[in-house]
C-alpha cells in the first residue's frame, strides 16, 4: 500500500497569532477577532480545545491575508470591469436621459404640455422613419399640388404634414393648428377633444432638396390660446408676437434624426437612436460668446435685390476670409450656425419685400433657439424700422418676415450697417 500522503503541520498558535497581527497593523486596523480563552478540564478535552484553537488562528490568518492581497490589488475598484473602447457608446445608451424622461421632469404638474411634447416627439420619428424608406417606397417626386404659400408640393410633403396633424390632434392637448401646407388654421371644434395649446409647424422644411438626400427638418411653435376654453379656438390665439411663445424646436432628418428644443430655459439637443427608438440626450447648445468660425449662409443668387446694408456686409466677408456655406434647409444652415458660429440670412429683397420665411412656424422658433442659444435674431430694416424678430407682429398666419441670426459678432455688424 501507498503511504499516506504528508501531514502539512500547523502552524504554532503564537506564529499564526503574530502572522495576523502583522497584517491586521498592515490594514490600518480592521474587525478585532478574538480567539477563545483556553478551557480548563481533563487532558483530552484541553487537546481537543487547543486544535480547536489552532483551527480558528489559521483560519483567521488566511481571511486576514486575503484581505490584504484585495487592497494590493485596488480593492473594490479591482471588480469594476476594464475599460473598453465600446465603454461611450454603451454608457450614453444605458445611461442617457431620454427625450422621455426629460419631459416628465422638466413640464411639471402640466400632463397637457407633458403630452403634447410626447405627441411631437411622435411626430418626428414617423417622419424620419418615411423620409427613411423614402426612395424604396416611392414616395420621391411632386404631388401635383402647390400649398398655402404656392411652393410646389411633394409627397413627403403631404405625408408630414397628415404625420403631424394627426397627432398633434389625437394627442387632446391642442385647439388651433397651423401648417404651412394647409391654407387656413385647423380649428379643433370638440371641446372633449381638445386642449389649451395652439402649434404652428412647417412638416418638412426643405423639401425641395428631399429627392437629392439633402438634410430637410421639421419646425414648430407652441403657444396657449388667450380665448375662453369653453369655445372654439380662432386665429387671434395664434397670431402673436413670438415673445409669446411656450415653447419651440425643430427636427432635422440627416445622417442622424436630431430634434433640439426649447421652453425659455436654454437649449436642449436630443438625437434619435432608431434601435431604441428613443431620442436621448446629447447636451444643451451654447453658441460660442466669441462669435465661433467665420461662416456666412445666404443664397447669394438673391443678391442683386439686397438692400445695400446687406450687399455690403456679404462683400466684407468674401473680403475678410469668412467661408460660404448654404444649404437651402433652414433647419440645417441654423443647426450648423447654432453648432459652428457665424450667421445666417434670409433678408427682404426688391421681388419680396417681407422676405421669403414665414414668421409663425419658421422665424419665430429659429429666432427663440438662437437667442436661448446665445445669438441674435433680427429682420434687418423692415417696415422702416430694425426690429428683434420675436417682437414682430403678424398680420395673418401665413405671414412672412426678413431673417438674420447667428452670432452676435456677425449680426452686431448687419445691424451698424443699418445705422451708420
Amino acid at each position: 500500500l501507498d503511504s499516506p500522503p504528508p501531514i502539512t503541520p500547523w502552524p504554532s498558535l503564537a506564529c499564526s497569532l503574530a502572522l495576523y497581527s502583522a497584517v491586521h497593523g498592515v490594514m490600518g486596523g480592521g474587525e478585532s477577532r478574538q480567539l477563545p480563552a483556553p478551557l480548563n478540564g481533563d487532558d483530552s478535552n484541553t487537546e481537543q480545545a487547543e486544535q480547536l484553537r489552532r483551527e480558528l488562528a489559521r483560519g483567521i490568518l488566511e481571511e486576514a491575508l486575503l484581505k490584504k492581497k484585495f487592497i494590493e490589488l485596488g480593492g473594490a475598484d479591482a471588480a469594476k470591469k476594464a475599460p473598453t473602447e465600446f465603454d461611450p457608446y454603451l454608457n450614453n445608451r444605458v445611461n442617457a436621459v431620454t427625450l422621455t424622461q426629460y419631459i416628465i421632469t422638466s413640464t411639471g404638474n402640466d400632463k397637457q404640455l407633458a403630452m403634447l411634447m410626447n405627441a411631437i416627439q411622435n411626430s418626428c420619428k414617423v417622419c424620419a422613419n418615411a423620409i427613411e424608406k423614402a426612395g424604396p417606397a416611392g414616395l420621391y417626386g411632386l404631388a401635383g399640388t402647390e400649398n398655402s404659400t404656392g411652393d410646389d408640393v411633394k409627397k413627403l410633403d403631404l405625408i408630414a404634414d397628415n404625420v403631424w396633424v394627426d397627432c398633434l390632434t389625437r394627442s387632446g392637448t391642442c385647439c388651433l393648428l397651423v401648417s404651412e401646407e394647409q391654407e387656413e388654421a385647423i380649428i379643433i371644434p370638440d371641446g372633449a377633444k381638445r386642449g389649451p395649446y395652439c402649434v404652428a409647424f412647417d412638416p418638412l422644411d426643405g423639401s425641395s432638396n428631399i429627392d437629392c438626400n439633402v438634410s430637410v427638418g421639421s419646425i414648430f411653435s407652441v403657444y396657449r390660446r388667450q380665448s375662453p376654453d369653453d369655445a372654439p379656438a380662432t386665429a387671434a390665439d395664434i397670431v402673436r408676437p413670438g415673445t409669446e411663445m411656450v415653447m419651440a424646436g425643430y427636427c432635422m432628418y440627416g445622417a442622424a434624426c436630431e430634434l433640439v428644443i426649447t421652453s425659455g430655459n436654454g437649449v436642449q439637443r436630443f438625437a434619435l437612436d432608431p434601435a431604441l427608438g428613443e431620442f436621448l440626450f446629447v447636451g444643451d447648445m451654447v453658441m460660442d460668446p466669441k462669435g465661433g468660425k467665420k461662416i456666412f449662409s445666404c443664397n447669394e443668387g438673391n443678391s442683386l435685390n439686397w438692400d445695400e446694408p446687406i450687399q455690403n456686409f456679404v462683400e466684407k466677408c468674401k473680403a475678410s476670409g469668412y467661408a460660404a456655406r448654404y444649404v437651402g434647409s433652414m433647419v440645417s444652415d441654423v443647426h450648423r450656425t447654432l453648432l459652428y458660429g457665424g450667421i445666417f440670412l434670409y433678408p427682404a429683397d426688391k421681388k419680396s419685400p417681407k422676405g421669403k420665411l414665414r414668421v409663425l412656424y419658421e422665424g419665430f422658433p429659429m429666432a427663440l433657439i438662437t437667442e436661448q442659444a446665445g445669438g441674435l435674431a433680427s429682420t434687418g430694416m423692415f417696415k422702416g424700422k430694425v426690429q428683434r424678430i420675436l417682437e414682430v407682429m403678424p398680420e395673418h398666419v401665413h405671414d412672412r418676415c426678413p431673417i438674420i441670426m447667428g452670432g452676435g459678432r456677425d449680426v452686431t455688424k448687419v445691424l451698424e450697417l443699418y445705422t451708420a
